[in-house]
């Protein structure tokens, strides 16, 4: 699993050995495949937790997760992952054909204002991760 991000997108390209992801009821496939970004991602720099959107006040349908940063004192990037499409299709669905392209919020808590140059020194650090001016 490889990504490329921007400001405003994660991009997270398929290789060969990474695995399919299935199941639209419950969501699971999606839910699989943002639990497999959380454990690469935080392997590389990050500090993120996955959960329902809905538990953190967010109103929008039970179902849908995303990624977010653990809590505001930590020193990784404050952002959050999601998928923008996700009444639309599955986020599996796309990554299952190659790649997906997910939503990516920064400053998530308003306390880190260089919250896009510690993306930029993540993807410095690590081998998969890419920036893209």
């Amino acid at each position: 699993m490889r990504f490329e991000l921007t400001e405003h997108s994660i991009t997270a390209i398929r290789e060969s050995g990474d695995p399919a992801f299935y199941g639209a009821q419950f969501a699971r496939g999606e839910s699989r495949l943002l639990y497999q970004i959380k454990t690469v991602l935080n392997n590389n720099g990050f500090d993120l937790i996955k959960k329902r959107m809905w538990k953190d006040g967010h109103m929008v349908d039970e179902m849908q997760q995303y990624l977010r940063v653990r809590h505001k004192r930590t020193d990784a990037p404050h952002v959050a992952i999601y998928s923008p499409f996700w009444q639309i299709c599955g986020a599996e669905q796309d990554w299952n054909q190659g790649k997906v392209i997910l939503r990516l919020e920064t400053d998530l808590y308003r306390r880190q204002a260089d919250c896009v140059a510690r993306l930029r020194e993540v993807a410095k650090k690590s081998d998969i991760i890419r920036w893209l001016e």
